[in-house]
């Protein structure tokens, strides 16, 4: 019944020719929604790279393949520089203060993993001092951060 009446009313507005002010839109216009998320997309694709610490250091290389990693909080990274700064993510820390930040640290995280970003022409020594550091500062689990693609000391590789 209701039907009948709406191709009645649809029939008398085809014939006078005018459309009714209130008449709703029965189509969503998407074009706006999908030009903004490709904008954002693009804009998180540029950024996202930039995300990461942003202290330069040259790795060393090697052939080692990367750690599968369980990301349940932000990883955190300690970086050596070649003027022999240490840098807890992009804040510079006193070598005297190194250990007492990294244990008030390690109180307030779950994971005691930690990542260390070291200039491959830091002698060995400093590098074993801060890892002494990150242990005596609570944190077990350490990282070591490297390039890849360096050489592979494998028996291939013998010429």
């Amino acid at each position: 019944m209701g039907a009948g009446i709406r191709q009645a009313q649809d029939s008398r507005r085809r014939r006078g020719g005018r459309r009714s002010r209130h008449a709703t839109m029965s189509e969503i216009n998407v074009t706006p929604f999908v030009d903004v998320m490709l904008v954002l997309l693009i804009v998180f694709m540029v950024s996202a790279p930039l995300m990461t610490v942003g202290v330069p250091v040259e790795l060393p290389e090697t052939a080692a393949e990367a750690l599968p990693g369980e990301q349940e909080e932000e990883p955190l990274s300690v970086t050596l520089t070649t003027e022999g700064a240490v840098l807890i993510q992009t804040t510079e820390v006193p070598v005297d203060e190194l250990v007492t930040r990294l244990r008030a640290i390690a109180a307030e995280r779950t994971s005691n993993r930690i990542f260390l970003r070291a200039d491959g022409t830091i002698p060995y020594e400093d590098v074993m001092r801060v890892m002494g550091a990150l242990n005596a500062g609570g944190f077990r689990d350490i990282g070591l951060v490297t390039d890849s693609g360096g050489p592979a000391l494998d028996a291939g590789d013998e010429g």
